[in-house]
């Protein structure tokens, strides 16, 4: 058991979160995306893989990580405490049905980054309670196609009426180019995204537009 729990202190280091997922199909896998994202100047990325064996999980993210090394860049592992700590991944990121962050603190221990995906007023709450949560992610702020079962879109009043700072946040969920400016505006410290720039003709120059 560890000591303390408490998360270590926290910024995103770009406005941009951008999201390493091959949804959708676009044209490069995540390998390629990821460099891609690199290139344009991105140091945080979260790989996204999802309906995957955990072998192919593993495979893909060491690949990653390499890329990530080389950038002096954090990856951030969606789901799966055990493959970040396997890879000794900057952190993990998780959703309300994974592992409790309690248990991913526990066995991460009190450096690593841990997301908490959150999607209503009580679910913040709560993670502001908890204490070991190192940002939290909430959203959809607007309707998402990626995810096969969404939860209800909160939108930009949403997001205003219980931005805390407590904790840093990103806000994910059919966010654009167009609307990113209105989500800053709204309280988010950063915001996720990956239809935008996954299926991009050119991730690289979308990133790098984003990020600028």
């Amino acid at each position: 058991m560890i000591g303390d729990m408490r998360s270590p202190r926290f910024s995103f280091p770009h406005r941009l979160y951008p999201i390493v997922d091959t949804l959708g199909d676009p044209h490069l896998s995540h390998v390629e995306l990821a460099q891609a994202m690199l290139d344009a100047g991105a140091r945080l990325l979260q790989l996204r893989v999802k309906d995957a064996p955990t072998g192919h999980y593993v495979a893909i993210a060491r690949a990653v990580k390499m890329a990530t090394d080389r950038a002096g860049a954090l990856l951030i592992i969606n789901d799966r405490c055990d493959i970040a700590q396997l890879i000794d991944a900057a952190g993990v990121h998780l959703g309300q049905d994974d592992l409790p962050v309690v248990a991913a603190r526990q066995i991460l221990g009190p450096n690593k980054i841990i997301g908490w995906s959150t999607h209503n007023a009580d679910q913040v709450e709560a993670a502001v309670r908890a204490g070991v949560a190192t940002y939290i992610g909430f959203g959809p702020i607007f309707p998402t196609t990626s995810k096969a079962r969404p939860d209800p879109v909160q939108g930009l009043e949403g997001l205003r009426r219980l931005r805390r700072d407590a904790l840093p946040l990103v806000a994910i969920g059919g966010i654009t180019a167009r609307t990113m400016a209105d989500v800053l505006a709204a309280g988010a410290d950063a915001v996720a995204m990956i239809g935008e720039v996954v299926r991009a003709q050119d991730v690289r120059e979308t990133v790098r537009r984003l990020l600028r």
